[in-house]
């Protein structure tokens, strides 16, 4: 096991200072233990502004009980964990009433904005949300990556003639290790697992059930492990449902607080316009691909094996993997944008499509294998073709050595050059 020496710095950061420039409330959410208060206090530093942690007792019965004198004056007000109080979003909109100033106010939370009751009217034209997401391949190893910038700009650019040395073990072991700074300082393997064991239990012993009184609690680790074995796969709440003895509806309800906490995501079925054959139903993605892995039982030496289980569940893997770098780079870009995935019912499939505002679209498919056959192309190539011009381009990542031109507009590129 390598040991993780220390993130160099977090590219959302940078994103987070600029849009203060222009908006007068930023809300920095996404799964707890990723470094968001890391970053709250860094912002704080750089433009003189002071933190307010919810997470301290003591402070926050004074934020319930006065949240308006708690936030006064002129100065930069960061606020940790605001979902703890969701009435300080009030104090904040007349706060803001009295004037707005860009920058005013920094708040991170560990559920989703839209979550809390009331709280997606409260600030609404006032507000900018943004993900911050485990760390990314990068961002681990000290390296700027600016991969699917550079592929919307000019996907021939990204074909180097440099040959990929990361291995199917590598691959596997930057997988089963994920993206949360402490799991990936922990000393050993069996460390890590016990600390991602305990981060997902507290999180649904915790953020899940302040979210929403729930009647069947104990079946939340169930459905989660279920959904873990879904990662990659479209989105079958009735199977996970029928699994564990429980109703359908209540599940769909559980499944939505599971991804309000950020344990998991949904990736939209994308291009409905496109054919009437094109199908509807989301994919779901475990946020951080160690979860999945922790959640699955899958270790490093099982993911190895080259038997037909263990290649099937390291190529689910894999492309919740290669999707969740893909949407970490993806939050840091300038242009707005969607995120999906589009399949057909003729058994087209393309695991992540990103559609820029222009209609501008580019398409990537995640191979498991060193060697990518000319009909794995198929349906990246039917989109290319249906899409005609505002096909910018299509990668497909794979775990082979080298990277080329495979036709018009189609690249088969090694994954790691998405951080290398």
């Amino acid at each position: 096991m390598t040991q993780f020496a220390g993130m160099k710095s977090r590219r959302i950061l940078d994103v987070a200072l600029e849009h203060m420039l222009d908006d007068p409330v930023v809300i920095l959410e996404g799964p707890r233990s990723v470094g968001k208060s890391t970053l709250l206090s860094e912002i704080a530093r750089k433009r003189g502004g002071r933190v307010i942690d919810l997470d301290d007792p003591a402070t926050l019965t004074a934020m319930l009980a006065d949240p308006a004198t708690q936030i006064a004056g002129d100065q930069l007000v960061c606020i940790d964990e605001y979902q703890k109080a969701p009435l300080v979003l009030d104090a904040i909109k007349a706060e803001l009433n009295r004037g707005t100033t860009p920058g005013r106010f920094v708040l991170t939370g560990s559920a989703s904005h839209e979550s809390l009751p009331g709280a997606a009217q409260a600030l609404t034209g006032r507000l900018d949300r943004l993900e911050v997401l485990p760390l990314s391949q990068g961002e681990i190893d000290g390296v700027y990556e600016d991969w699917l910038e550079r592929f919307l700009s000019d996907p021939h650019a990204c074909v180097s003639p440099e040959l990929s040395s990361t291995t199917r073990e590598d691959y596997i072991n930057r997988i089963v290790a994920g993206g949360f700074p402490l799991a990936l300082a922990a000393s050993s393997d069996a460390a890590r697992n016990r600390w991602l064991k305990n981060y997902v239990s507290l999180t649904l012993a915790r953020d899940v059930v302040e979210l929403s009184a729930i009647r069947h609690g104990a079946l939340l680790p169930d459905l989660l492990a279920r959904l873990a074995a879904q990662t990659a796969h479209v989105l079958n709440v009735e199977k996970a449902a029928k699994d564990i003895g429980l109703e359908k509806n209540t599940a769909a309800r559980y499944v939505s607080l599971l991804e309000q906490v950020f344990l998991l995501y949904r990736l939209p079925a994308w291009g409905r316009t496109l054919s009437a054959r094109t199908a509807r139903l989301p994919k779901v993605h475990m946020m951080d691909s160690a979860v999945a892995a922790q959640q699955m039982r899958l270790t490093a030496t099982k993911l190895a094996r080259r038997d037909a289980p263990a290649l099937t569940e390291f190529g689910h893997l894999l492309e919740t993997f290669v999707v969740g770098e893909l949407k970490k780079q993806a939050s840091w870009l300038p242009d707005a944008h969607s995120l999906g995935h589009w399949r057909t019912r003729d058994d087209n499939e393309v695991d992540f499509v990103l559609e820029r505002d222009d209609g501008c679209v580019v398409a990537i498919e995640i191979k498991a294998g060193t060697r990518v056959a000319g009909q794995e192309l198929r349906s990246i190539s039917h989109l290319r073709d249906k899409l005609g011009e505002a096909f910018l381009g299509g990668a497909v990542l794979y775990l082979g050595q080298r990277s080329y031109n495979f036709d018009d507009r189609i690249f088969v590129i090694p994954v790691d050059r998405l951080w290398t």
